[in-house]
């Protein structure tokens, strides 16, 4: 078995691949069988390099210290003998010194090449074309990158043209100061003959795998999962909710629409928009875009909140009878998916004459699976964000009425003075929950719903039909199905309760903290690993126990919910196991997402993290 000539941990000089650029690299491992070196740039990139694209660094050293030339006749002072064989080099009472003429070449040179760019690019597999990637981008440290220089040209050959364009050896900060200047620039791509030319602007075709199943999967789930919510519904709403007894007795279609209920569901949603559009709380600006925008969004949801209650309160004082929500529910929940589906449709038309730039990484061209999953990143009517409103207000707001309307039936049906003890720890619960994301909004502005999935029907369906009238499916089920809860039996699911919501908290607020400031004092103490992106992995703290601590936190309180319901059925338990699949399907998204931002960085952290949300389970 051959030798290795270097040694893990030495500091040597490799090869960028494509190019005859050498900087400075550490070996981290060599494998034996491929004869290959895993070395890490200084910006943190981690590549596998041949033995011939690696030099000590002595090497580099001597030709500082030595002549300019290897030539003995280009030494000052010798006599050349091939000066026959340099047409180009002037007279001796002209000539230059070697420092000049080196310069002078490599002028010359840049004149005649192609220029290329170490920027982030993706190879499209349908096409003989490269254009950027439409990733988010990434604030990069000045400090610890290796040598470069943006006007530095190159020739590369066509089968290492791809390799080198997968990292970036400039800052993102640079590439969006110079977004003018390569606006204007083209990539030269020679395929079999033919040559295609791609500005750096146009973003990438979306050609990755389709996600739940694809169209087919998009088309069952926009007509399976509504039917499913209503025969939930309906089964709750039944003295024995057994199982047998499933399908439940359906209602007459026209029982089910009525438009005045239609009309106040409008009602409902226009007024948390005016609410929205009140010029009250901060203006932040939102993660950067693919062309290094930031848009900017007003934080006044627990105004609207404060505002939402007392407009019922002054409903309740003017007469208005909440408990019309209750006896008019399937009807309601009919009248969101009707607007839903409006709105869906709208966004779907909107988003036909979109520019590229404005479309999500996950589109894909098919109208259906577009229309699902959402074809447009952050659609606008103004400065009003469609996407962001309907994740906080419509709906989350909504969850909260339905809940109090919820706890005055029950009243109501089961002819009691005040509330039980399981409706007021449901309420409780939920109500914190509710208040803790409209208090800390601001981190919406960084969750995958925001910077990578479009608004199409999956999120306005789930923010606007499913949030208020899934989550509030343990209350639903209380009004139909009391359950007495001991005081004891109470305190246990309160300290489960704030067990959870403490590891979610505090595991996303740590999140949120190292996103605004990752050097803040406060947070010196963490372990992180550096990735290419210029980013950090936090491997220490909340996020060393599991990957996603704020998924297992989310799963303790959504069983804390689910107990005041006793054990008699497992439908109030649906959201628990809902909610489980959920998020492992999330998780399994973040996964292949940070797998390929990452690349090794994400398989070191795998290793140091190897627990993805809930501890000694893989």
């Amino acid at each position: 078995m051959p030798s290795r000539k270097f040694a893990d941990g030495e500091v040597v000089r490799g090869r960028w691949p494509g190019s005859s650029l050498y900087y400075e690299v550490e070996i981290l491992s060599h494998d034996s069988q491929s004869q290959l070196y895993t070395v890490k740039y200084k910006d943190g990139t981690e590549l596998e390099l041949k033995e011939n694209d690696i030099k000590p660094l002595t090497s580099f050293r001597q030709r500082k210290s030595g002549s300019t030339s290897s030539s003995p006749s280009r030494r000052r002072g010798s006599r050349s003998r091939s000066r026959s064989r340099s047409p180009g080099r002037p007279l001796r009472s002209s000539r230059r010194s070697a420092s000049a003429s080196h310069q002078a070449d490599i002028k010359e040179m840049r004149k005649e090449v192609l220029e290329v760019k170490l920027t982030p690019l993706v190879l499209k597999p349908f096409g003989n074309s490269l254009s950027r990637y439409n990733g988010e981008p990434e604030r990069t440290e000045r400090d610890g990158l290796p040598p470069r220089n943006t006007e530095e040209k190159f020739h590369l050959s066509e089968e290492s043209r791809y390799i080198s364009t997968q990292y970036s050896l400039r800052p993102r900060r640079e590439e969006i100061k110079l977004k003018d200047i390569d606006s204007k620039e083209e990539n030269i791509v020679a395929t079999k003959g033919s040559t295609l030319w791609k500005t750096s602007e146009e973003p990438a075709t979306q050609t990755k795998a389709l996600e739940f199943g694809g169209v087919p999967g998009a088309f069952l789930i926009m007509l399976g999962l509504p039917a499913f919510l209503f025969l939930l519904l309906l089964m709750c709403k039944q003295k024995e909710p057994r199982l047998l007894n499933f399908p439940p007795p359906l209602p007459a279609l026209s029982d089910l629409w009525e438009t005045r209920v239609f009309g106040v569901y409008l009602l409902w949603f226009f007024l948390q928009a005016l609410f929205y559009l009140l010029p009250i709380g901060k203006v932040v600006e939102g993660m950067p875009l693919t062309d290094g925008r930031r848009l900017k969004y007003r934080l006044n949801g627990c105004y609207a909140f404060l505002l939402t209650a007392a407009a019922v309160g002054a409903a309740v004082f003017w007469g208005l009878e909440l408990l019309y929500i209750y006896r008019h529910f399937l009807q309601l929940v009919l009248a969101a998916f009707a607007f839903t589906v409006g709105l869906s449709t709208y966004l779907a038309i909107r988003a036909a004459g979109a520019p590229p730039a404005a479309l999500a990484p996950g589109s894909s061209g098919n109208a259906i699976y577009d229309f699902f999953i959402g074809r447009e990143l952050n659609p606008r009517i103004g400065t009003f964000d469609l996407k962001y409103f309907c994740e906080l207000r419509p709906g989350l707001i909504g969850w909260v009425v339905v809940n109090l309307v919820m706890l005055l039936a029950e009243m109501k049906v089961q002819g009691r003075a005040a509330p039980s003890l399981a409706m007021i720890l449901v309420n409780s619960f939920q109500l914190l929950y509710v208040v803790d994301a409209l208090w800390n909004e601001e981190a919406l502005l960084t969750t995958m719903d925001i910077t990578h999935d479009g608004f199409g029907f999956m999120l306005a369906f789930g923010d606007l039909v499913w949030v208020p009238f899934i989550y509030s499916f343990q209350a639903f089920y209380l009004v139909h199905h009391p359950n007495e809860v001991s005081w004891p039996m109470a305190s246990l699911i309160i300290a489960l309760k704030l067990c959870g919501y403490v590891i979610f908290r505090c595991a996303n607020s740590q999140k949120n903290a190292f996103r605004k400031n990752p050097s803040d004092p406060k947070l010196a103490h963490l372990k992180t690993i550096h990735t290419s992106t210029g980013k950090n992995l936090l491997v220490s703290g909340w996020w060393g126990f599991v990957r996603h601590p704020n998924y297992l936190g989310d799963l303790i309180m959504a069983l804390a919910w689910s107990l005041p319901c006793g054990f008699k059925h497992i439908l109030p338990y649906f959201y628990v196991i809902y909610f489980a699949v959920l998020l492992v399907h999330r998780e399994a998204r973040d996964e292949r997402h940070c797998r390929r931002k990452y690349g090794l960085a994400w398989e070191k952290y795998r290793r140091h993290v190897p627990y993805r949300i809930i501890p000694y389970i893989y």
